[in-house]
């Protein structure tokens, strides 16, 4: 399984951008981490038959997924100074079969490579 992410960029604080993670193959859960220099991984949002997403996050970002498209996006608003980060998405198969998905990053057996995304004025 491949993962591509994409849609990083700059933003200034409040302003949104939209990742995506197209994958070579659907049957998976999909998770997006993010990790920000010097400090260790972040798991942010994950969605299987549910969605689940960091406390730090819940109500700004949105998780989605167009199965046609083999697609999971990250919808991310009101951004903030400490959303700066490196994004990436990493794939789940056990937890597709389960509809419940993880927060854990050793339970992703597939991982992309990163998007970056900088919150600054």
């Amino acid at each position: 399984v491949q993962l591509q992410a994409s849609g990083g960029g700059l933003v200034q604080p409040g302003g949104s951008l939209r990742l995506s993670c197209t994958a070579s193959m659907d049957y998976y859960a999909i998770g997006w981490f993010r990790q920000a220099p010097g400090k260790e991984r972040e798991w942010v949002s994950c969605i299987s038959a549910s969605t689940k997403y960091a406390d730090s996050v819940k109500g700004r970002f949105t998780i989605s997924r167009d199965n046609a498209k083999n697609t999971v996006y990250l919808q991310m608003n009101s951004l903030k100074p400490e959303d700066t980060a490196v994004y990436v998405c990493a794939a789940d198969r056990a937890a597709y079969r389960t509809g419940i998905c993880r927060t854990i990053p050793r339970f992703y057996e597939y991982w992309g490579q990163g998007t970056q995304v900088t919150v600054s004025s």
